[in-house]
């Protein structure tokens, strides 16, 4: 057998974080903690399979460039003004007070100044991944109280990315020298040249690049680009700008979020992201040493303490402090009683740079795992608080003041219906609905159709539906309907199976190309399905029977029910009575004008006594475009007009010469001779 150590370090850490993610999930756990345990389970401090730290390690590196890449994506300056007058003061004074904390309780166990200052601001940074998936879980994440939340982690995410570039220039490096004034300037200075090139460069140069890429419609032109802008600009950061490979991609994310390729990009980084960031959680558990942690265990337990009680007591009390409501003060608290993947980068760079040994590490890890732990149960007491509060009238009106009004937001879309694929089909459904004054989206990968729909004023959404990515960005829990006119089958089920997770009430069109096909759309939760080429023989078969003479509104029903069964399955009559149906003598509706030489012209309804002479019954008639149902034995009819009669075929014939064709006396005029 082959020597491969790389890949049997990989192979082997995917495997028990895919145990450990499973177990965690299944009992409630945020699959982080899974993925830690592993990486404590393959660590050297365990019996069992050992992997390389080293090998682990450098796989991690890019898990560390893909999920700051992947938080610069996400990052919006708009979102995070909208909340400023909580977000900005209320995560600085957080940050700085958890900091302090921190750094006198490290003091107090005998930890350098360094290192009680990295402790401290690895223990100030809340996790995102962890909020973002706790505010989704709770069903509070486009509510104020959750933008208020996203918004605070944003700023401690900017603040954080900040400090990573100071970090050396505070600590200094294990020479033990402290940087100097000048040498902390330069350092600023090239970190500012190199944020200032990318967002005024780089902003330009990469929409540029995604442009033309996507003109050559090349799936993996597309992934290789965007794995290039990630991994480049990380690289081109820290070797031409002495920068951090964390902040290169945090910049290099900002940059392509600019740019109406941004969904898609997320979507085709997502499987990267999410690789080796399992690779990253796995790394940063093999160093942790859990027999040292148990005897350990009053500075774990103090840590945590400081995380999960501190961190959420301080938010809660500033959020109150800045006016906001009771509930959007307890879900900020609850959210920020964790820390996460950037405490971990924190204390990797403590490390790095000789200010933290692997058992300080470890100690931040293991605060890390206890309080992600701990937080999926922090949000579900929320309610009963907030109702225990509401019972002691003088602490509620205390604490709930509501100085702030609801942080503006824009008006996310509702009620829409929203269109995969903008071929003929497509495009030209997104003009009916406009013109019809109906709300769409249209989602398409194909950038050329997209600047298409941009020119026409279509709203338009560059990127594969098929990615469920994608179609959470649509607002599809807020639409009116889904439309997939995608041909490939196996697609379009991709995208109905997503919808129907994402939305289960959805209704839902779909095209599909066989009948095997159409019942497997129609399982998925597809309520409507097209089959073009079948649609195209059954309207053949309508002009045929037309030109024959047979009602149209026979044909329809005869050609429903064939539909019916054939596309989806359905129970329906078989082939002969569908035939005895189409020649029944059933009932029929048709629409006459009247001949200004008939007879009934220029006389009422009674007076025509239509009903008596042919068997038919007027139920409605037009002159001059309106339309009055029922019209009643009163109404006049004219030359020009057009009644809507129902009856049986010959009925309607004999009623089409009394009323159409017919030329006779008038009552009291002389009746022809015989």
């Amino acid at each position: 057998m082959h020597d491969l150590p790389l890949l049997l370090n990989i192979a082997a850490a995917l495997a028990y974080a895919l145990v450990g993610g499973i177990v965690a999930t299944r009992v409630g756990l945020p699959s982080i903690v899974g993925y830690l345990i592993a990486g404590v389970a393959i660590g050297p401090f365990t019996p069992g399979f050992v992997g390389s730290q080293e090998t682990i390690g450098e796989l991690a590196e890019l898990g560390v460039v893909f999920l700051m890449f992947g938080v610069g994506i996400h990052f919006s300056f708009r979102d995070l003004w909208r909340v400023r007058s909580v977000a900005i003061p209320g995560a600085t004074v957080q940050m700085i007070a958890t900091t302090a904390l921190g750094y006198s309780l490290a003091r107090h166990w005998g930890w350098t100044p360094e290192a009680g200052l990295i402790l401290g601001i690895a223990v100030s940074v809340a996790s995102t991944v962890v909020l973002l998936r706790a505010l989704m879980d709770f069903g509070v994440l486009d509510s104020v109280h959750g933008r208020v939340a996203v918004g605070w982690l944003v700023l401690q995410d900017l603040a954080t990315v900040a400090i990573l570039v100071l970090l050396p220039l505070i600590v200094g490096a294990d020479t033990g020298e402290q940087s100097g004034g000048m040498s902390a300037v330069f350092a600023v200075s090239r970190a500012a040249a190199f944020v200032a090139f990318m967002l005024l460069v780089g902003t330009r140069a990469v929409a540029w690049l995604l442009r033309r890429v996507v003109r050559l419609k090349s799936h993996e032109m597309f992934v290789l680009v965007a794995l290039t802008v990630a991994l480049g600009t990380a690289l081109a950061a820290a070797r031409w700008f002495g920068v951090s490979l964390a902040l290169g991609a945090f910049i290099a994310g900002v940059v392509v979020s600019e740019s109406p390729f941004s969904h898609q990009v997320h979507a085709e980084m997502l499987p990267f992201r999410d690789t080796f960031a399992v690779l990253f959680f796995v790394s940063v558990g093999m160093l942790v040493n859990p027999v040292e942690l148990i005897q350990r265990w009053p500075e774990v337990l103090a840590l945590s303490g400081l995380v999960i009680v501190g961190n959420s007591l301080i938010g809660a009390a500033l959020t109150l402090l800045f006016g906001y409501p009771v509930r959007t003060a307890l879900i900020v608290g609850a959210g920020l009683g964790q820390i996460g993947e950037f405490s971990f980068i924190v204390g990797q760079t403590g490390m790095a740079l000789g200010r933290l040994d692997s058992s300080q590490y470890s100690l931040i890890l293991a605060g890390a795992i206890v309080s992600i732990t701990v937080n999926s149960f922090l949000f579900r007491p929320i309610d009963r608080f907030e109702h225990f509060l509401e019972q002691h009238p003088r602490l509620w009106r205390l604490l709930n003041r509501q100085r702030k009004t609801s942080a503006p937001a824009e008006e996310p879309r509702r009620n829409h219906v929203v269109i995969v694929g903008a071929g003929r089909v497509g495009h030209h459904l997104a003009e009916i609905l406009g013109t019809l004054g109906v709300p769409r989206l249209v989602i398409e990968s194909d950038w050329t159709r997209v600047e298409a729909l941009t020119r026409d004023g279509v709203p338009a959404l560059y990127g594969d539906a098929a990615r469920s990515t994608i179609l959470e960005h649509a607002g599809l829990a807020a639409a009116r309907a889904l439309v997939v006119t995608v041909p490939d089958e196996v697609v379009a089920a991709i995208i109905v199976a997503a919808a129907r997770e994402i939305s289960p009430a959805l209704p839902m069109t779909a095209r599909a190309g066989s009948e095997s096909g159409a019942r497997h759309l129609a399982e998925l939760g597809a309520q409507s399905l097209v089959r073009p080429e079948f649609e195209g023989g059954l309207q053949i078969l309508r002009s045929t029977l037309l030109t024959l003479g047979f009602p149209s509104r026979r044909i329809q029903a005869f050609t429903d029910e064939i539909r019916g069964r054939e596309v989806t399955g359905g129970h329906v009559d078989d082939e002969m009575t569908l035939v005895r149906k189409l020649t029944a003598g059933d009932l029929e509706l048709e629409w006459l004008t009247v001949s200004p030489a008939s007879a009934v012209a220029g006389m009422t309804i009674g007076e025509t006594n239509v009903r008596v002479l042919s068997g038919v019954t007027i139920v409605a008639a037009e002159r001059d475009g309106v339309v009055t149902g029922n019209p009643g034995p009163d109404v006049e009819l004219r030359g020009g007009d057009r009644v809507a009669v129902i009856g049986r075929a010959d009925q309607l014939a004999a009623a089409s010469i009394l009323i159409a064709f017919a030329i006779a006396a008038r009552p009291g005029e002389d009746e022809p001779s015989s």
